[in-house]
């Protein structure tokens, strides 16, 4: 989650691990499905590896480019354990993509240095961020498969179409769920210790971080309330988790994007 600036070990680790994604992303059609899954395995070792090296050393960093590493990490967490519960799920090439270019993102943007004086709340607030983060990418992901799914079975073609549909559907909003309470939690807790976390005496921040991030939540307790109450679910409740993952994504890595990026200076 907090990366340091790149030591010869974080670069020769940052190295290996995009290079075991990349071979499943560059090679999907040539590999059989075990030998993907552990190269998926042993990139997903190295990356943790990595993060924790950087959780280790000194000055802590933070940015747009470690969140969206942290959160491929997660998804990649699950998906590893995932394909050993269902092994007839394919470890899909765009996801081993994803990990190769967020570890080689981190290396060029590796965040800002945290102040010293930085709350002992924040690490919390962002934990509780980046894996609700992790949980709805996750549930992105699982909404693209079953989407998928749906237009082969609409097609007839059978082969290779992996988990069940309402498998796929049942852990789609399962992720979704488990997300919105993480996402709660941020929530809250950026508003109970907003004076901890942005000084004393600070107000709720009316910027775009908070406002993606309640844009993002309205969106994600209508789909779940539209399910629960009108049994939505496909394409309809797909788009609504893809628009509500959009705006959560734009809360925090789009705008530390345009600072750190685009307008080259400190939040």
């Amino acid at each position: 989650m907090i990366l340091a600036s790149a030591s010869w070990t974080a670069l020769i680790l940052s190295l290996a691990a995009a290079g075991a994604y990349a071979v499943p992303a560059l090679a999907a059609s040539s590999l059989r499905s075990p030998r993907k899954r552990g190269l998926l395995v042993i990139a997903w070792l190295l990356h943790g590896l990595l993060l924790v090296l950087g959780l280790l050393n000194e000055p802590a960093r933070f940015g747009f480019a470690p969140a969206l590493s942290v959160t491929v990490w997660l998804v990649a967490a699950v998906y590893a354990v995932e394909t050993r519960v269902y092994p007839q799920l394919e470890v899909h090439w765009a996801l081993s993509a994803l990990g190769a270019a967020a570890i080689v993102m981190a290396l060029f943007f590796p965040g800002q240095v945290l102040h010293p004086s930085a709350s002992a709340w924040l690490p919390l607030h962002w934990a509780l961020g980046i894996a609700s983060y992790g949980l709805f990418a996750a549930a992105a992901l699982h909404a693209w498969l079953m989407n998928r799914t749906e237009d082969r079975i609409r097609h007839a073609t059978q082969a290779h179409i992996g988990l069940p549909l309402l498998t796929l559907e049942r852990l789609t909003f399962r992720f979704v769920a488990a997300g919105f309470v993480l996402l709660t939690a941020t929530l809250l807790l950026a508003m109970v210790f907003r004076d901890s976390l942005y000084g004393s005496g600070a107000t709720w921040k009316w910027d775009h971080k908070t406002i993606f991030s309640i844009l993002s939540w309205l969106t994600f307790a209508t789909l779940l309330i539209g399910r629960a109450r009108f049994g939505w679910r496909g394409r309809q409740a797909a788009r609504l988790l893809y628009i509500g993952s959009g705006l959560l994504l734009l809360a925090y890595v789009g705008s530390r994007f345009v600072i750190e990026v685009i307008l080259s200076r400190n939040a």
